[in-house]
Formats: C-alpha cells, sequence, structure tokens
C-alpha cells in the first residue's frame, strides 16, 4: 500500500513552495506584470516554471512543519517582503525614467496637455508615457528580466529562508530608495533640461532685442521641436543610466 510521512511530504514541498511565493511576489511587484490586463495565471505559471528551473541553483531550504502556524506565516511574509522590493527596485527605476519624462516635457511645455493612463489608474503626460514605454523595451532588450531573475536566485544565499526573517529590513534598507527617483531622473534629464534652458535664454534676449517678434508664437513650436529632436538624439544614451541603477539596486539582493 502507497504510503507517505510528512517527513517526505516536507522534503518535496518545502524546496519548491518557498521559492515560488518569493518569485510570484516579485512578478505582483514588477512594473510590467502587476498591470491589470496581467492574468493572473500568467504570474502563477511563471512563478512555477522559474521556482522549478532555479532547483539546482538554491541552496537546502528548512524542513519547516505543517502544523506550526506562527513559523509558517513568518517565512511567508519574508518570502513576500524580499520578492515585493526587489518589484519595487525595478520600479522604481522605471519611476526614475518616467519621472525625466516629466522634467523634460514641463521645459517643453507638453506637460499642459496630461490623459488618464488606465493601464496605471493615474494622470500622466506625453513625455514621461514616452519614456515609459521605451524603458519597458529596454529593459526586454538588455535582457533586464535574465538580470532579475539571477538577483532572485541569488537572493536566497544572501538571506536564506528562516535565518531571521526581517534580517532583510536592517541589512538593505528598502525604505530609502525612493530618493532614487529624483537622482536617477535629474541625471538622465539634466542634457536636455540644460538645451532648453539654453533656448529659452536665446528667446528671452530676442525678446528684449526685438520687441516687434512675438516671442509666445515663435517660442513654444522652437521650444517642442528641439525638445523632441533631443529627446530622440539622447535615447541611445538612456541604456548606461538604466543599466547603472538597476545593478546598484538590485545589489542589495546578492
Amino acid at each position: 500500500m502507497f504510503s507517505l510521512t510528512e517527513a517526505q511530504l516536507l522534503a518535496w514541498l518545502n524546496p519548491l513552495l518557498w521559492p515560488f511565493v518569493r518569485t510570484l511576489a516579485l512578478f505582483a511587484g514588477l512594473p510590467v506584470f502587476s498591470q491589470r490586463n496581467m492574468p493572473m495565471r500568467v504570474r502563477v505559471g511563471l512563478s512555477i516554471f522559474v521556482a522549478m528551473a532555479a532547483q539546482p541553483s538554491l541552496p537546502p531550504m528548512p524542513l519547516t512543519p505543517l502544523d506550526s502556524l506562527p513559523m509558517l506565516l513568518l517565512l511567508v511574509a519574508q518570502q513576500l517582503l524580499i520578492g515585493l522590493s526587489m518589484g519595487f527596485a525595478v520600479r522604481l527605476v522605471f519611476a526614475a525614467l518616467e519621472f525625466a519624462g516629466e522634467l523634460i516635457g514641463l521645459q517643453m511645455g507638453l506637460n499642459f496637455a496630461g490623459f488618464f493612463d488606465p493601464a496605471t489608474g493615474s494622470q500622466g503626460t506625453a513625455s514621461a508615457r514616452f519614456f515609459g514605454s521605451m524603458v519597458a523595451f529596454l529593459f526586454i532588450a538588455i535582457n533586464g528580466h535574465l538580470l532579475l531573475i539571477n538577483a532572485m536566485v541569488q537572493s536566497f544565499q544572501a538571506f536564506p529562508v528562516g535565518d531571521e526573517p526581517f534580517h532583510f529590513l536592517r541589512v538593505a534598507q528598502p525604505q530609502v530608495w525612493g530618493a532614487e527617483i529624483f537622482r536617477i531622473g535629474l541625471w538622465i534629464a539634466l542634457p536636455l533640461i540644460t538645451m532648453l534652458m539654453f533656448v529659452n535664454l536665446v528667446l528671452g534676449v530676442i525678446a528684449r532685442v526685438a520687441p516687434q517678434i512675438s516671442v509666445f508664437s515663435v517660442g513654444f513650436p522652437l521650444t517642442v521641436s528641439i525638445g523632441l529632436i533631443g529627446m530622440v538624439a539622447t535615447l541611445p544614451l538612456m541604456q548606461t543610466p538604466f543599466m547603472v541603477a538597476m545593478e546598484r539596486l538590485l545589489a542589495a539582493f546578492t
């Protein structure tokens, strides 16, 4: 007669359960996979696939008894915290580039035309939406998803399951990561902001030298045109700050 002991069940279940929970939390916080149009079945299927594929690289998992409810809740909270923090780190990089688009659009005068973004449920501008779409394509083009999965696997070495469930908060300190949005966003937008400020300075000089020229009718199309040309010219340079920001934030998990 076929029999199954609790020790055998734990030996089969634990190596797969905790990576699955951490990966599912990662996909729940990831910018592209956390949108409403992403089905839950896709997230669960990808989490199971990643958890099974990462088994040879993972350290041994502790055998937690099924009747120990407080310990199980602490371990689940640990996996959710680390997975959501990893997705939050990637979301910060995306938000930084969108913030750069907001700054550029503010200098160009495009922020007057805002619209409601149904994907995120917030108000957005054309320049921020453009930078958000570009960074999503860039994330796939530079194999950012593979870098993220590698960081998730290495996070089990840095923060093992059951080893002080909230030790991650003291080491990584994710509450201070919000400042990266302004620092990275300003770093990316600074060349275009400088260019547009120079254009506005030239328009101011023209308004003083030749008052008969209507600066308001000439300045807006000129500023928008130069801003669009500058955005296209600086797109190839976006990869370096994006990679630097991704590696610096994901280094907390490795």
